[in-house]
């Protein structure tokens, strides 16, 4: 078969999947990309083509601030409909296309592909309620938000009429999407890799000079960039509470000064600095490393040397981190948000702390370092949990290729 992955950061959520149908020489198998996105990436499959499209990024000032976004949406629709032009033209017909439309690449794909079907990964259908939308009372929102994020949604309510099937990686995410569309959907995570991510007690990790292994007093909290909704506010407000209860524990911060999601700072400014700057000599920064975005090996390491592991997020897209920490076997305490109570149930595979409580978090963390022999059982599950419903070969992977070979027959 001939199968077409389109993502603007390809491979992004498609790496696997495309990867082992590459593997099969009866398949033929093209990546499309954002070109800058994906410029310096390396080789992903030998036998996998990946091309890039050139994407204009700057609307038009004139423009409704509610239509900014969607208009760089259909730009970025338009360069894929012209990439795809050329291979058509080319005499490339997919048998199956599998699109990532949320910045706007499968708005035109039909009127290309018309015969060809389409599934859509619908990732998040935002809402001015009951989601990361007015959650946070330090990022409050007024009506033109909402009224905004409405004609956000308009690209994903393109995406639903014009797919024939989707795929979302959790229950609750799918959850989010108007209910006239949910049959559409079918819940496939893309997996956990259980046979890298395990733990290792022969750890160690290097860091601001410092060599942590494998049974140091050591928290890590991370996340692609340091912001709100992955809750770095909240983890930043603890630091004072956590050193006052275990001085002498290291806290690794990995993550990027750039903003994923939310508003973004004044120019030169980070959330990192600004929370810095606010504590002060409320914290001693000789114990507290930000090391920034790791290469991946680092960042498994960094996990299993970690003794206790936060994640924190708005009611949002559930991160890999969170899963593969669990893989490794890290007693996690996250948020008691919608996403992560999806996966954990409290005092069995990991525990769960108010997202804005800090006081909660600081007691939790200091308990979970106090009595480790304690939370052995608790580590046990938490692994468990991925590989019996999330592990990458024998779970997910196999779904998504049935999927993938059933759904042009339907």
């Amino acid at each position: 078969m001939k199968y077409l992955f389109i993502h603007q950061n390809f491979p992004g959520q498609f790496r696997h999947i495309a990867r082992v149908l590459a593997d099969d020489p009866d398949n033929q198998v093209v990546g499309i990309g954002d070109a800058e996105n994906i410029k310096d990436r390396p080789q992903l499959h030998p036998r996998l083509r990946v091309l890039g499209y050139k994407h204009e990024t700057k609307p038009n000032p004139q423009t409704h601030f509610y239509l900014r976004e969607h208009e760089n949406h259909i730009r970025r629709g338009q360069s894929l409909a012209r990439l795809l032009l050329q291979l058509r033209d080319k005499g490339f017909t997919p048998d199956l296309i599998v699109a990532h439309p949320a910045w706007g690449e499968a708005m035109f794909i039909k009127d290309i592909y018309p015969q060809v079907h389409l599934i859509n990964y619908f990732e998040y259908f935002y809402r001015s309620s009951g989601g990361d939308v007015g959650f946070d009372p330090e990022n409050l929102t007024n009506l033109d938000d909402q009224l905004r994020v409405r004609v956000k949604n308009s690209t994903q309510l393109q995406a639903l009429v014009n797919c024939e099937r989707g795929i979302s990686p959790t229950h609750w995410q799918k959850s989010r999407y108007p209910s006239e569309f949910q049959s559409k959907i079918e819940v496939i995570h893309e997996g956990v890799n259980t046979q890298l991510l395990k733990p290792d007690a022969s750890a160690w990790i290097e860091a601001n000079g410092h060599r942590f292994q494998a049974g140091d007093e050591v928290v890590t909290y991370l996340a692609r960039n340091l912001e709100p909704y992955r809750g770095f506010h909240t983890f930043m407000n603890t630091l004072p509470k956590l050193q006052a209860l275990r001085p002498n524990a290291h806290v690794l911060i990995i993550g990027g000064d750039g903003v994923s999601y939310g508003k973004k700072l004044p120019e030169g400014t980070s959330y990192r600095q600004h929370f810095c700057e606010a504590l002060k000599d409320q914290v001693d920064w000789s114990k507290v490393h930000f090391i920034g975005q790791l290469p991946y090996n680092d960042y498994v390491r960094a996990l299993q040397v970690s003794a206790a592991h936060i994640y924190l997020t708005y009611p949002f897209v559930l991160s890999w981190s969170m899963l593969e920490s669990m893989a490794i076997g890290v007693p996690l305490i996250g948020s008691a948000t919608t996403p992560v109570q999806e996966v954990i149930e409290h005092g069995k595979n990991g525990l769960l702390v108010d997202f804005f409580d800090t006081d909660a978090l600081a007691r939790q963390i200091a308990e979970v370092l106090d009595k480790p022999q304690e939370y052995q059982e608790m580590r046990r599950q938490a692994r468990e949990t991925i590989v019996q419903r999330y592990d990458l070969a024998s779970i997910c992977l196999p779904r998504m290729i049935d999927f993938l070979h059933e759904s042009p027959r339907r």
